[in-house]
């Protein structure tokens, strides 16, 4: 599988793990717990797959950035936050810094 696969699976993983924590009330919810710790671990484990191939500060930029983003935007929609301008313009900053990375950073794939 390509490793920028690995990284898209390691961004949905770890989304969909922060996703149910608010699902486990505190770790009190036994199913919602246990599929976060799952979900938590696939996600290390694709995020440590595709650090074969992509630089760990490219790396960690793109999970970290759209795992925010992700997060942010499931908040909005399954739990009704309302975001507001700044918390809007720093979601704008991270997506444009994710684009800034992959299309002119001189770190590459190798």
């Amino acid at each position: 599988m390509n490793n920028v696969m690995y990284l898209l699976l390691a961004i949905l993983f770890e989304t969909s793990a922060t996703t149910l924590l608010k699902f486990s009330e505190d770790f009190s919810k036994f199913l919602p717990t246990i599929a976060s710790i799952i979900l938590y671990i696939l996600s290390f484990y694709c995020l440590s797959t595709c650090l074969k191939t992509i630089p760990i500060g490219i790396t960690y930029a793109i999970w970290s950035g759209l795992g925010i983003v992700l997060v942010t935007v499931v908040g909005i929609i399954a739990f009704k936050q309302t975001p507001d301008w700044a918390a809007i313009l720093g979601i704008l900053l991270i997506i444009l810094g994710v684009g800034v990375l992959n299309l002119f950073s001189k770190m590459t794939i190798h």
